[in-house]
């Protein structure tokens, strides 16, 4: 297994698009946009985290295919990462290896992650990528339609 980080490309945001819209991935991450089928907000969307300077975002290829993107947002001291990968690679690694790539392109600490509190596979990545459990709330998960636990973890060193 050859995994890679780069730069999102145009070429991208198809493959990108399809991930977004397989329900069980939906499901899984929770905290989704509002219509995930809309195109035009998907593409507006990621206009504006390539343009801003204040997003790492980076695409994540396996053997050179586009298997999901990784992104590290937010203000100084409060900034969280986020990912998604493909559900056709779930439970292989893939998700743990783009993170811990990802830290590795990014290291500035602290940095903060957010998962549903039923998202047993994102939360297992977190915490081997070295999140620890910092708080639980409530919050409202656009892909479930009604306010599901949250956890809040952080990553200090």
């Amino acid at each position: 297994m050859q995994l890679a980080l780069r730069p999102v490309h145009d070429s991208d945001l198809p493959v990108f698009y399809r991930q977004l819209n397989d329900p069980e991935s939906l499901w899984m991450a929770a905290f989704t946009p509002k219509d995930p089928a809309d195109w035009d907000a998907f593409t507006a969307r990621w206009q504006g985290i390539r343009s801003s300077a204040d997003v790492h975002a980076r695409t994540v290829l396996l053997d050179g295919d586009v298997v999901g993107n990784a992104a590290v947002y937010g203000v100084p001291g409060e900034r969280e990462v986020t990912y998604w990968v493909d559900r056709a690679y779930w439970g292989r690694g893939v998700a743990t290896a783009a993170l811990r790539a990802l830290l590795a392109e990014v290291p500035e600490r602290p940095l903060y992650a957010r998962a549903a509190a039923d998202n047993t596979g994102s939360l297992r990545v977190l915490e081997r990528c070295g999140f620890r459990v910092r708080a639980r709330e409530r919050g409202y998960a656009q892909a479930r339609g009604e306010e599901i636990d949250e956890v809040v973890l952080k990553l200090e060193d």
